[in-house]
């Protein structure tokens, strides 16, 4: 039963059909991991505590810096060079006596991923680089456990939700990590992760009450500099539930010698010589092909497979991402085919 403080101080949320008293309880026996308490993790862990989230796990090794204070307004200038996690349990205390809060001032790895998580029904990934993200994806796999995930880069967003009630995980719509920016390099409008973040919080509150339409085989992009949303559509893959080390060699195999990479002199010459003679298809997302296309076809990597036969025999195929990694995934692919032509690969020209 809730006291008497604690119905009012609810009382704007309970007082909703969809959430009610049996929401707001979910939310008090709700158990939640956030791994990294900034930029985003900040906004999440706010909502969450203030909503009545019951136990909240803060996992964060890194120290604020002053560089962090325009977007991480947990924090203030006397925080500087203290621990993430534990000053945010501290100040996170405040705002909500209710809510338990433990802080693990440790980097999540390999090796301690499955005790942190294991004692927690929800996670929050709010983490800023590709190995901990494939990390948490796993662990949450191997777990069973559903995760909320985000990312911020300059003016652009993203939000998911991962592995929810058997639905695609993390690796299905990013098979393999892409090399590129992060904030340090490109830089972040500070108010875009209190955006993120609050949709990151709000889709853990449907999760946990059991409301709404969570993103789950859907992708949030939000641009905060042309005030565009989009929602990209995807599904579960076979290898969904695999790791990296299992899933890789299914695409690229380890004995296999590269496939020539193409320039973008060579490309071009080609296309003067002979334009009919050569298709570049584009393998990132739908929505890296929107945002930043350099022309030809768009099919994603993992719709690869399903269109090999489509492809126009005899001709010159060129695949095209950001990083490489992807486009000599799909080259290797179609030679592996049978497919009567040459296939070659290229990374951002």
């Amino acid at each position: 039963m809730f006291t008497t403080v604690e119905r009012k101080r609810y009382a704007r949320q309970i007082i909703m059909p969809e959430m009610g008293l049996a929401g707001q309880e979910k939310l008090r026996a709700g158990k939640v991991a956030v791994v990294g308490a900034g930029g985003l993790g900040c906004p999440v862990l706010q909502y969450l505590v203030a909503a009545g989230v019951g136990q909240i796990g803060i996992i964060d090794d890194d120290t604020v810096d002053l560089t962090n204070l325009h977007r991480q307004i947990l924090y203030s200038a006397h925080d500087v060079g203290q621990n993430k996690a534990i000053t945010a349990v501290e100040k996170l205390s405040v705002l909500n006596p209710f809510v338990q809060l433990v802080a693990y001032p440790d980097r999540l790895n390999a090796e301690n991923a499955a005790d942190l998580l294991s004692g927690y029904d929800l996670v929050i990934d709010g983490s800023d680089n590709f190995e901990t993200r494939y990390l948490v994806n796993d662990f949450c796999v191997a777990l069973g456990k559903p995760f909320i995930f985000g990312s911020i880069l300059r003016f652009e967003g993203q939000v998911s939700v991962f592995n929810y009630h058997g639905g695609p995980t993390y690796r299905c719509l990013f098979p393999d990590a892409e090399e590129g920016d992060n904030c340090a390099e490109a830089g972040v409008m500070g108010v875009l992760p209190g955006i993120i973040g609050t949709y990151m919080a709000n889709e853990a509150i449907k999760v946990i009450a059991g409301i709404g339409e969570p993103l789950s085989g859907k992708l949030l992009v939000i641009n905060t500099l042309t005030n565009s949303h989009s929602i990209f559509q995807f599904s579960r893959s076979e290898t969904a539930g695999q790791s990296a080390a299992s899933a890789r060699p299914a695409l690229i195999p380890p004995t296999e010698e590269n496939l020539p990479e193409m320039s973008y002199e060579e490309y071009e010459f080609l296309l003067e010589s002979a334009p009919d003679a050569v298709l570049l298809v584009d393998v990132r997302e739908y929505y890296e092909f929107e945002a930043d296309s350099f022309g030809g076809e768009n099919i994603p990597l993992s719709d690869i497979p399903e269109n090999i036969a489509n492809f126009p025999a005899g001709k010159t195929i060129v695949f095209y991402c950001n990083s490489g990694k992807r486009s000599m995934q799909a080259a290797r692919l179609l030679a592996q085919s049978g497919y009567e032509g040459r296939s070659f690969w290229a990374q951002h020209w």
